[in-house]
């Protein structure tokens, strides 16, 4: 009986010590989010293991796993018709909402799903949930976008599915088999779908053979830099849930099809330092000493290693490609940009990727919404269902698709 309870409090002790994350009180639902992250984070302890194991690459097996839990086949209901269809060789997911138009054409918004550019799924129960909503509120059309994952393709192929896709959908025929008012379309997506929503839109001001422009860009939590693994959200949520800066940094590596031994330099800006002259223009653009408010500022100070590693950029130099990072991206193109919608959350480490695009897009002259949620924390948005659902992923969800609602 002794050994059998030795055994359970060892147990217990080993698992309080796995699950328990310090969590400042500001954030919401604290335990729900610390059992939530220690489920991710189990399950993809065991899929690095799959992959030692020489099974299989860990981002498959962990994509196994999400998809088992939930992949949705389209299905339809009274409000919204479902439907998965290709656009220019790129599989999507329409939602239409079932009410007649009345004579009137419809807005529209194209998403793009979230997951380091490695995980995930248009067909996933979250974001099909979040699409069905936004099409039934905003009697919209919702184009879901089900871009090539890492490790079966990498930068730039998730954005030559995302730009292949939105510019089919632009053609004014294809508008008009789905009842879709040119003027008032909207391109939107979270943390990595945020980044492709951010790059592509780039993209679209400059091709000139595109005569249907973007009301609205909306990028929830986005990752725009690679540049600073050091701002003060990189600082103070260093070991975040759900996101942390190790983990970032591999998904940065893994999308770019890096050296998985770069992760150190990176993590301490030895890929930036101020000995790589070719590199200044760009460390001007993503100056957050002057991009952010004292507020977000707080007491950090600015991590700038004099002498660095130079072979990560010789190597890897689509980590300063504006495809890749839409942050340092010139002003010229900034300018003609449509206005935006930029939410954040005060616990995520790319916060500050966020607030400091709001900022360059306001200097170049362009309208901008930014939503910030101090009880917030990343991917909180799409926790909007049991058993995952939390209040703050909701309040945001709402405020998210009001938002839209009333500015497109």
């Amino acid at each position: 009986m002794r050994a059998t309870l030795g055994v359970i409090l060892i147990v217990a002790s080993l698992t309080a010590y796995y699950v328990y994350i310090p969590i400042p009180n500001s954030l919401s639902e604290p335990w729900k989010l610390m059992l939530l992250d220690a489920t991710f984070r189990g399950v993809q302890d065991v899929c690095h293991l799959v992959q030692q194991l020489g099974l299989g690459h860990h981002l498959r097996a962990l994509n196994f796993v999400i998809n088992a839990f939930e992949m949705l086949a389209p299905q339809s209901n009274e409000l919204v018709e479902v439907t998965d269809t290709i656009f220019d060789g790129v599989q999507v997911r329409v939602f239409e909402p079932k009410a007649k138009p009345n004579g009137e054409l419809r807005r529209s918004v194209i998403y793009i799903h979230g997951g380091g550019w490695a995980l995930g799924s248009a067909r996933m129960r979250s974001y099909d949930h979040l699409c069905q909503k936004m099409a039934n509120i905003m009697k919209a059309v919702l184009v879901s976008i089900e871009y090539r994952l890492v490790p079966e393709a990498y930068f730039p192929e998730q954005i030559n599915d995302v730009y292949s896709a939105t510019r089919y959908f632009l053609q004014p025929e294809v508008l008009s088999r789905y009842s879709v008012d040119p003027n008032r379309i909207a391109l939107s997506g979270d943390s990595a779908g945020g980044n492709l929503a951010a790059a592509v839109s780039q993209q679209l001001v400059l091709d000139r053979t595109i005569t249907i422009r973007l009301k609205l860009q909306a990028l929830i939590y986005p990752v725009l830099q690679a540049f600073d693994f050091n701002t003060p959200s990189y600082q103070q949520n260093m070991a975040a849930p759900i996101l942390n800066k190790h983990v970032m940094a591999r998904f940065w590596l893994e999308y770019l099809n890096g050296d998985p031994g770069f992760v150190q330099a990176m993590l301490v800006n030895n890929h930036t330092a101020s000995d790589q002259s070719q590199l200044t223009s760009i460390r001007a653009r993503l100056n957050w000493t002057t991009l952010l408010p004292q507020s977000f500022k707080k007491n950090f100070k600015p991590v700038i290693q004099v002498m660095g590693n130079p072979q990560v950029i010789k190597e890897l130099p689509t980590l300063i490609d504006p495809r890749a990072v839409p942050l340092i991206a010139d002003k010229e193109i900034l300018q003609l940009l449509p206005k935006a919608y930029i939410l954040t959350c005060e616990h995520d480490i790319l916060r500050d990727d966020g607030i400091m695009y709001a900022k360059r897009l306001e200097d170049a002259g362009i309208e901008v919404t930014l939503d910030h949620y101090e009880d917030g924390f990343h991917g909180a948005m799409i926790f909007a269902l049991p058993p995952t659902s939390f209040v703050v992923g909701n309040k945001i969800m709402n405020n998210y698709i009001n938002w839209l609602d009333k500015n497109l």
